[in-house]
């Protein structure tokens, strides 16, 4: 039996080959920072072949991998100014642009991936986007990176108490380093293209990723235990520039939606999939993976985050409304 890993990658080839018209009317740039081999590029390739496909090759999506076009914040304020069409991204990285957005990286607000599809293709998720629209941005959907698992080069991480003294690279979502911190964690920002040069020179001994990002980015190669905390649901965001995204008529706006929905489904489906495969790659590759963490205890220790973000504006009806919802 071919192993998913290697069907993905053939889907990724078999989506690459012979897509973009050589001369199709309208051309959309599409960015993200992942490498070629993450579910980030199969995803976009499938926007790519299906927007040809339902334009009749009116349209053209040119896909831009591995920060070809910059990293996170570069491409974000490229689609801002209409310079770049489609960005993927880790919802993260929008929150300096509606705070509100932070909640959904909460640690442990979503109990599994259902509750989580629930609130981000529903109406809390669809009143997150829409504060997007001053900013010169339109949200298309909430595609998943996973669970967020915690890889070091110290010990495996069963408690809190062994994140003390940590080095740990996070990234901009505010709830994540409140939570790293009240753990005991030396907490710095460094972006996904540069940590794993951080990590082999020692700069910091610890990270947090989705499955698919640590073996994407091959951090097996510079981290010896992945924990299996599943501390954060991590959204990715496909986010359109509003000029770009105005300029079309209805019809062409509706047909973006729908692919982009589409696009999003698949994607799913495979992370939820690959993932135990993951893990057996992770293991071969000599990576020593720790299923004994003391959820409950994280839970518990994470309150003093969950009290402070209730208390910042607007934040206290979005939880509730995500609680109730995810019921």
């Amino acid at each position: 039996m071919i192993r998913l890993w290697k069907v993905v990658a053939l889907l990724a080839l078999s989506l690459a080959v012979g897509l973009v018209p050589a001369e199709a009317q309208v051309q959309l740039k599409l960015a993200h920072a992942a490498p070629e081999s993450d579910l980030q590029q199969i995803l976009a390739l499938f926007i790519q072949q299906e927007v040809s496909a339902r334009s009749q090759g009116e349209m053209a999506v040119y896909v831009f991998p591995q920060g070809q076009l910059g990293n996170d914040a570069q491409m974000i304020e490229g689609a801002q100014a209409g310079v770049i069409d489609i960005v993927i991204s880790g919802l993260n990285n929008f929150t300096g642009l509606v705070p509100e957005a932070a909640v959904f990286e909460l640690p442990f607000i979503f109990p599994d991936r259902q509750a989580a599809y629930k609130v981000l293709d529903g109406p809390i998720g669809s009143s997150v986007a829409e504060k997007f629209t001053p900013h010169g941005l339109k949200l298309l959907g909430y595609p998943e990176n996973g669970y967020r698992n915690i890889t070091n080069n110290r010990d495996p991480i069963r408690k809190p108490e062994d994140l003390t003294g940590l080095q740990m690279r996070v990234n901009n979502a505010a709830p994540l380093n409140q939570m790293f911190t009240l753990f005991g964690a030396k907490t710095q920002q460094i972006p996904v293209t540069e940590l794993y040069a951080a990590l082999e020179a020692g700069l910091v001994d610890a990270q947090d990723h989705p499955l698919g990002i640590v073996l994407s980015y091959r951090f097996h190669e510079v981290q010896k235990y992945l924990s299996l905390t599943q501390h954060a649901y991590s959204p990715l965001a496909i986010m359109m520039s509003r000029k770009s995204f105005d300029g079309f008529k209805p019809e062409a706006q509706q047909m973006l939606l729908d692919v982009v929905k589409a696009a999003i489904d698949q994607q799913r489906r495979l992370s939820r999939a690959q993932e135990e495969e993951i893990l057996s790659l992770l293991a071969q590759k000599g990576m020593i993976i720790n299923r004994d963490v003391d959820t409950t205890a994280f839970q518990k220790a994470v309150r003093p985050v969950w009290d402070g973000v209730l208390k910042t504006r607007g934040a206290a009806d979005l939880i509730h409304q995500i609680l109730n919802a995810s019921q």
